[in-house]
């Protein structure tokens, strides 16, 4: 299974925004998951996949498909940037721009919003370091940061969620 380092991911991107650039169409990302954790908050050395939702252009299909053209030069899985965890979003906040090249505009959602998808999903020890590497960022107390996270829960996993934040909540802050 292949894996994309921080260098990697921008210049996937980046090619990306290149190959936009020739079609005449230009691209707008919205960056989630794991490539986000390590293109913007470093927490770890790389991630299996490019998880994105594509604002721009309307037509999805054209992303997809100059996406497959970097896959094959690259030699990359032709799934590298992945919009299926778009499913996973509830609402799409507009966070800051991650990366920004010739064609293309990549943003993040809210962290609020990122930690909610770590909360909801609380797999393995990789969203538990994600979601505290996360938590590490917003400021307030529990109550002020769990309404800001809320809004943003998968619905049928809100009690998953509560109970990852509490668990994660007193493991970093303590019991307060």
């Amino acid at each position: 299974m292949a894996t994309f380092t921080r260098k990697e991911i921008a210049e996937g991107i980046q090619r990306l925004g290149l190959l936009a650039v020739e079609s005449g169409i230009n691209i707008e990302l919205v960056l989630i998951g794991g490539a986000l954790m390590v293109l913007r908050f470093r927490a770890r050395e790389s991630t299996r996949d490019v998880d994105v939702v594509i604002l721009a252009p309307g037509d999805a299909q054209k992303v997809r498909e100059l996406a497959r053209r970097v896959a094959e030069e690259y030699g990359w899985p032709e799934d590298w940037l992945n919009d299926g965890a778009k499913g996973y979003l509830i609402g799409l906040s507009s966070g800051p721009v991650v990366l920004s090249a010739p064609g293309i505009e990549v943003r993040r959602s809210d962290t609020a919003q990122l930690l909610a998808m770590k909360l909801s999903a609380w797999r393995d020890d990789v969203d538990i370091a994600d979601a505290s590497r996360l938590l590490d960022e917003i400021k307030g107390d529990r109550d002020e940061i769990w309404q800001e996270v809320e809004p943003y829960l998968i619905p049928g996993n809100e009690l998953k969620a509560q109970y990852a934040y509490a668990d994660l909540w007193e493991h970093q802050r303590g019991k307060n």
